[in-house]
């Protein structure tokens, strides 16, 4: 049987500095989501949240499913880390990723822009991806660590 260890985070997350914004209290426990897991939320059953990620931020998008469920004009960018599409603004399967790697200064820019005044403004953070979260240039946060985040425990689940 396989167990896989979930990071639950209790009370409000803070990946980012929340001096300019503030993270929205998740309705449920905040946690790391493994590529896998982040897919099944891909706007493609009714009922079902739609989750996204930028800079292995998950968010819940489902308040906006006009835009993202299965058939909307952006729902390629949910069930998974989308950060280079939303930094480049294209919906090109080669850009649907995480890898920020070659992205231009005005890019980043605008990554950092769309993701703390529209995502962080308008949807609850649920979570974080089991990538390292990004810092504010694109580039890997080495540094972050799940377990050391305040609140966080860590849980086996079936």
């Amino acid at each position: 049987m396989f167990y896989a260890h979930i990071v639950v985070l209790y009370g409000l997350l803070s990946i980012c500095s929340t001096n300019e914004s503030k993270i929205k209290n998740a309705q449920r426990p905040v946690r790391l989501f493994t590529e896998e897991e982040l897919q099944r939320y891909d706007g493609t059953e009714d009922g079902q949240p739609i989750y996204m990620a930028i800079k292995g931020v998950v968010f819940d998008v489902t308040t906006g499913k006009e835009f993202y469920r299965k058939g909307a004009p952006y729902n390629a960018l949910v069930g998974k880390d989308s950060t280079r599409a939303v930094a480049k603004m294209s919906l090109e399967p080669a850009d649907l990723t995480h890898d920020t790697t070659g992205l231009t200064e005005s890019q980043l820019q605008s990554l950092e822009e769309i993701f703390k005044g529209t995502y962080k403004a308008k949807y609850p953070i649920i979570g974080y991806t089991s990538r390292h979260v990004l810092n504010e240039d694109g580039s890997p946060n080495i540094d972050f660590k799940p377990e050391d985040q305040p609140n966080f425990t860590i849980k086996d689940e079936l």
